[in-house]
């Protein structure tokens, strides 16, 4: 059967009825809203049986065909694309899934056996691959100035910026620029994204924290003298395909689980999620929007940005890309996670707008509108006073599906100490976002029979990635080397010559615009 050709709108109340390869290319609406889906397709009959068995790569064909039509990519040029891009991963299942604690059905997705060690390989191999199919397919037949360029740009915690750089190095007719706070990523991180020194690659060291970083990508999104120039593209989980291409591995851990000699039919399954920008787990939500059996609840109903002054985050590491400050973002062990604003909630607020609105008995165009109105009020209360609320109605439908929890860093430590210890295979080491992930778990174990409800963890690093913070964990406990983890891909690098443009502090987002242009037209001129 044939998916009709997706159109898509914005979160803040635009629609423009884009295809698919336009929401791809753009990243991020032209009201600097999110794009979304206007529909989320239903999953077919007895998609259980049909694709129990199926391999990672055949199950995210399925998937990303429920929302790509053949007319806009080919059924055979769509499994290309799939094929290539996870045919770099180093485990034969792409995302395996392992038991951490077998007496309480707790198990743990790996989703780190990429390139670069990090979660986002599974969407920015297959982001850049997406990139790459559809500047060639629009510049088949030109030359010279005719010729289509994307400039990508991005801003990065540390793993978002390798895993984007190194799904579009080398690809012609796109530029990857990437900003990065200084001295905030982790040494390998740093490494792994400016040791890349492919003529297209850019990584922007900012003065500052994340937050400063994302802000300026958006305000160049915002700005339509660039946009017209340039052409940008998205990286970060603004771009639609990044959350599409996630939500492939919450049905593959589904039927992993399945296979288990512990699971029974009926059993309840909850994913715990380490989040930061609200990517990955808002790719579970949309999977359970789907129709895939699972439980996941959000609890609380204010949402605010302003400095928290308290104990739970007590500065983290600096030499894994921390650094305490007294205002802002609390960074703790766990750098990915520091976000005060996290993009990809805006889509979220969507579609609990859209529910909220749906109940006054309107028509559905009518819905629409009126949930884009909703979330622009709200970020637009964001802005200007530093929070927001939603009435319990709408917080109603967000407690359905979510639940929340607050890890610490000594607790954080804890875990990680635990589970060195008490592995599937003798011993475990986790990174400390995955830490977190497991802490929450085992708080929601407490609460839930374990006996029929089963928790899937998402890992989402390697724990190499963030060298210091497992050390601190672990160095005392007996027999532990770090070294036996160590990647073969990790040695040296940081020695390895590196490419790295600084930005001043005072530069601002037009300062980067600059920088982006001149990159641009100099790299142009190079290949001509």
């Amino acid at each position: 059967m044939t998916s009709p050709s997706q159109k898509y709108l914005s979160t803040r109340g635009g629609s423009y009825g884009l295809s698919f390869e336009e929401v791809v290319l753009k990243g991020l609406a032209p009201d600097g809203g999110l794009f979304i889906p206007e529909q989320i397709p239903e999953l077919p009959k007895h998609w259980e049986s049909k694709w129990q068995n199926l391999s990672f790569a055949e199950l995210a064909f399925e998937i990303l065909s429920l929302y790509i039509s053949t007319s806009e990519i080919p059924s055979s040029d769509l499994k290309d694309i799939i094929d290539r891009s996870y045919a770099t991963f180093r485990a034969p299942e792409t995302t395996p899934l392992v038991t951490l604690d077998e007496k309480n059905n707790l198990y743990l997705l790996e989703l780190f056996h990429g390139p670069t060690f990090a979660f986002k390989d599974v969407a920015l191999q297959t982001l850049g691959n997406l990139f790459e199919y559809f500047l060639v397919r629009r510049n088949k037949g030109k030359t010279g100035t005719d010729r289509h360029h994307l400039s990508v740009v991005g801003a990065t915690s540390g793993d978002t910026g390798s895993a984007a750089i190194y799904g579009l190095r080398g690809k012609k007719d796109v530029s990857v620029f990437i900003l990065f706070p200084k001295g905030r990523v982790s040494p390998i991180q740093e490494a792994q994204m400016t040791t890349v020194l492919d003529a297209n690659v850019h990584c922007l060291a900012v003065e500052g924290f994340f937050d400063d970083c994302q802000d300026t990508v958006k305000a160049l999104f915002a700005d339509p003298e660039i946009n017209e120039k340039l052409n940008l593209g998205a990286v970060n989980s603004i771009n639609w395909a990044r959350i599409l291409a996630q939500i492939t591995y919450y049905f593959h851990s589904y039927f992993s689980l399945k296979k288990s000699t512990t699971y029974k039919e009926g059993h309840k399954v909850r994913f715990v999620v380490p989040t930061g920008n609200f990517g990955d787990i808002l790719a579970g939500y949309f999977a359970k929007r789907m129709g895939l059996p699972a439980e996941k609840f959000w609890k609380t109903g204010h949402y605010e940005k302003k400095a928290v002054h308290g104990v739970e985050a007590q500065g983290g590491i600096a030499a894994d890309g921390a650094k305490a400050h007294e205002d802002g973002v609390k960074e703790t062990l766990s750098p990915a996670m520091d976000i005060l604003v996290s993009s990809n909630f805006e889509r979220l607020l969507w579609f609990l707008a859209y529910e909220y609105a749906a109940d006054a008995g309107m028509d559905d165009e009518w819905n629409k509108k009126q949930a884009g109105q909703e979330v622009e009020s709200w970020l637009k209360e964001l802005k200007s006073k530093g929070g927001f609320g939603v009435n319990e109605d709408i917080l109603k439908y967000a407690k359905r599906d979510f639940e929340s929890e607050r890890v610490s860093d000594s607790q954080t430590v804890e875990t990680i100490k635990e589970f060195y210890t008490a592995g599937p295979k003798g011993s475990y080491i986790l990174d400390p976002h995955s830490a977190i992930g497991v802490a929450a778990s085992k708080r929601s174990i407490s609460r839930n029979s374990p006996a029929d409800t089963h928790h899937i963890s998402l890992a989402t690093a390697h724990p190499a990635k963030f060298a210091n913070a497992v050390d601190m964990s672990l160095k005392s406990e007996q027999g532990y080397s770090f070294d036996s983890i160590l990647p073969k891909e990790f040695v040296g690098l940081e020695s390895k010559e590196r490419k790295i443009i600084n930005v001043a502090k005072d530069a601002g987002w037009e300062g980067v615009r600059k920088i982006v242009q001149e990159e641009v037209e100099a790299e142009l001129k190079g290949a001509r």
